[in-house]
């Protein structure tokens, strides 16, 4: 009986590492994708970078910008970003919306609890 436990504990043990061998062997590796390549070579170009000049190499080097915008200083790419105003476009408000505008309005300076229930007798007013 002894012998028996012991030699199906001894299969057992046998049989799990070529199990997960031949599970590895059949899965095939996969290439890089282009974001994990360029994260790679951005990666790789990035040493002796820390803290908010890597974070800044970074961003630039996986945008696809040069290298050279990328050794830029953060504070001084502070200074060139641009505010990109988005295009006004005049819609037509429902009640709902008019209502909440006027309210936000009235409630200016309330703060917390007091704004809270102010804005909740403002909105179920009709």
């Amino acid at each position: 009986m002894l012998k028996k436990s012991l030699m199906s504990v001894l299969y057992l043990s046998l049989l799990v590492p070529v199990a997960s061998f031949a599970e590895t062997a059949t899965h095939a590796v996969k290439p890089l994708t282009a974001h994990q390549e360029r994260m790679k070579t951005c990666n790789a170009d990035a040493k002796g970078k820390k803290g908010e000049e890597r974070k800044a190499f970074m961003k630039s080097c996986l945008k696809g910008e040069s290298a050279a915008v990328a050794e830029k200083a953060p504070e001084a790419k502070k200074h060139e970003e641009k505010k990109v105003e988005k295009p006004k476009t005049e819609k037509k408000m429902n009640s709902q919306q008019m209502r909440m505008k006027t309210c936000n309005v009235e409630a200016k300076g309330k703060k917390g609890a007091e704004r809270k229930a102010f804005m909740k007798s403002c909105l179920s007013n009709k």
